[in-house]
Formats: structure tokens, C-alpha cells, sequence
């Protein structure tokens, strides 16, 4: 696919204009001429980007690789309904909470906010994705893709992108952003550098690994999660609490109790950071606390299985799928809870990651 960029502006003659050409030697600024070939035509893919500095021509190209119908423009989001029933109306309600879920946007309260009050820097980038993932477009061109979130979100937020778009989808997507650090998170099918022109193929990068340190402690780090988390009640009785870290951020808590008689433990109030959303920390974390219990490593000194009730129907769906976790053939609270399986040796699940008690 050969791509050729021509604009032109007019030719001004103003006293400034003559006085800047006459100073600095610029006669052709109001042209603009790029010429490119993106042999994409026989390739299989569903993943592309064009990353650049500003102004060298990304979104001239992204508007000539598809049809102009293709160029994402924003969506016309109403303001007297939440983004829940907002996004795809005619939709299942579990595709819905699994595509914002998919792109990190699992925080339940932000589901029941319309889009205008959403913030800015996260949260409105998020809706706009899982919006995509459930219209599930044939070809879409997405600009300034992550410029105006803070770079940790950036990261995340293209990671997750990326993996829900590549399950999810069938069509193809073009991404057009002016940063460089999420090449490794995005692993796209094919990369157009417009600073040098090259163009590349499949990045075989390995996506970076998140170093989880999980500290035991008590409920001193619970007000930084509280908000983020669906339901409003009281400390659960003689429960400590796993917090985990990355760096010095605290990313995710989760509560853990026991039942009466110390047969099983029961974990709760689970909650991962919005911005850490989507990189599959969640699962991870609940599974490393839960094989230290498993294995005894607890104040009791006593192997137990944990019981895990969750109404979020991401992550239901996600213990669902995974061997590690399976239904009771009993609910002793009435619910539909998840407990560990037994039988599983999970010493291979919190392997990479740094347990420490303190």
C-alpha cells in the first residue's frame, strides 16, 4: 500500500511572512509532502500503529489507510444516562461489564456515572475503548491514542486494549500516538515509525512484567481502596488484610477472614487500583494470598482453602474460566460463591512474586 501526503496552505505575503522567509530561508513551509508504503495488503493482521513525533504526518496517514467513515471522531455520549446502559443498549449486560472490565475500567461505581462524570484522565479513555470493543467495527483509525493520560495509565490502558481487541474482535485497528513506551505493551502486528519511516513488523517484544510485593498488615490502607469498591459496610471481624505493591503504590487489598471452627478462610473486599486495572494483577494477587493460605502460611499456622464471594461479573467469569477455582456444592451464605480447589499444588502461582509479612 503506497500512501502519499500532499497538503498545501496558501502562499501568504504579508509583511511578517516576507520578513520571516527573508530571515530564515523558508520558502515551502505551507507545503507538507510525505510519501510511504505500508505492505500491509497480504498481511493477517488485526493490530497496527503509527507512532511518530507531532507533526510528521500520523494522522494523514491513519486517514488514508481506510475509508474516512473509519477515523474514530469520539462518540456522542448522553448525559442523563449512566455509560452502563449508554454503551450498546441492544447488548447482554455481561458483555458489557466484561468489555469495561477488559480495558481497566472495572471499577463499579464509574458504571453507574454518565460519561460527562467521568474524569478526564482515565476513565472517559476507558469508556471509549470497551464503547469500541462492544461496536466491534470492521476498520477504525484511532488518533492521539493515550496522549492524554498519564503515562502509567497510557501503559496499562494500551496493554489492555490490546488484549481484548485481538480476543475480541474481528476487524482491524489502526493506533496513532506520538509515545513510544507502550510499543511493548500494545505488541501490535506492525509498526510505522514516521521519524525514520520504517516500517516493521510483529513486536516481538516481550510485554514487561509487574513485580507484585505483598505485605500482610491490618486495615490502615483500607481508605485508599474504599472508594473504588462496590459495596459500603463494616470491617469484616478478625480479618487481616494483604495489600500489594508496586514500588512504593499500593495497588490492590484484599481482606481475609475465617469461617467458625477454622475449616476455611473467606476473602473479601477486593479491590485493584483503576489505574493498575486490566493488567491482570487482580487474579494474580487474589491467587498468591490465597495459596499462602492454602499452604498454611497464615497466623494460625493452618492450611485452609479460601471461600471467595464476588457480584462483579468480570471477575466471576474470570474464576469461572480458571482450573485454580471451582463452586461449592454448597453456598452456607446463600450466594454464588468460588472456592479453591484442594487438590491443586499452588506453590507455582505466587512463584513470581515477592510474599513478605510484615
Amino acid at each position: 500500500m503506497k500512501l502519499n501526503i500532499n497538503h498545501q496552505s496558501p502562499d501568504y505575503n504579508s509583511f511578517r511572512m516576507a520578513r520571516l522567509k527573508s530571515l530564515f530561508n523558508c520558502e515551502d513551509g505551507n507545503r507538507f509532502e510525505l510519501s510511504v508504503d505500508l505492505p500491509i495488503e497480504d498481511m493477517d493482521w488485526k493490530l497496527g500503529l503509527i507512532v511518530g513525533p507531532s507533526g510528521s504526518g500520523k494522522t494523514s496517514l491513519g486517514q488514508s489507510i481506510f475509508s474516512q467513515g473509519s477515523y474514530f471522531k469520539g462518540f456522542d455520549w448522553p448525559d442523563d444516562q449512566p455509560i452502563i446502559d449508554a454503551i450498546s443498549p441492544e447488548a447482554e449486560t455481561d458483555h458489557i461489564t466484561g468489555a469495561l472490565s477488559a480495558v481497566g475500567l472495572g471499577s463499579v461505581p464509574a458504571w453507574t456515572r454518565p460519561y460527562k462524570a467521568l474524569s478526564n484522565n482515565g476513565e472517559k479513555f476507558r469508556a471509549d475503548l470497551a464503547r469500541i470493543l462492544c461496536e466491534t467495527p470492521e476498520t477504525i483509525v484511532i488518533d492521539e491514542f493515550t496522549s492524554v493520560v498519564d503515562r502509567q495509565i497510557a501503559k496499562i490502558g494500551a496493554g489492555a486494549f490490546a488484549k481484548a481487541w485481538c480476543r475480541q474482535a474481528s476487524g482491524q485497528a489502526v493506533l496513532l500516538s506520538c509515545h513510544y513506551d507502550i510499543i511493548e505493551w500494545l505488541q501490535p502486528d506492525w509498526i510505522l515509525d514516521t521519524a525514520t519511516g520504517k516500517f516493521s513488523g510483529r513486536c516481538l517484544r516481550q510485554r514487561p512484567r509487574l513485580k507484585l510485593d505483598i505485605y500482610e498488615t491490618n486495615w490502615r490502607y483500607w481508605p485508599h481502596f474504599e472508594k473504588h469498591h462496590y459495596l459500603k459496610l463494616p470491617h469484616m471481624i478478625a480479618a487481616t488484610c494483604d495489600v500489594a505493591f508496586v514500588g512504593d503504590e499500593p495497588v490492590a487489598h484484599l481482606a481475609v477472614s475465617t469461617r467458625p471452627g477454622l475449616v476455611e478462610a473467606r476473602a473479601c473486599r477486593m479491590v485493584v487500583m483503576p489505574e493498575w486495572q486490566g493488567a491482570g494483577v487482580g487474579m494474580r494477587f487474589l491467587n498468591a494470598v490465597c495459596a499462602s493460605w492454602r499452604r498454611g502460611r497464615n497466623r494460625y499456622n493452618k492450611p485452609m482453602a479460601t471461600l471467595f464471594h464476588t457480584s462483579h461479573p468480570a471477575l466471576a467469569e474470570a474464576l469461572r474460566r480458571s482450573p485454580l477455582w471451582t463452586f461449592p456444592t454448597t453456598s452456607p451464605e446463600g450466594g454464588p460463591h468460588v472456592g479453591l480447589k484442594q487438590s491443586l499444588d499452588m506453590e507455582d502461582i505466587s512463584g513470581q512474586l515477592k510474599v513478605s509479612d510484615t
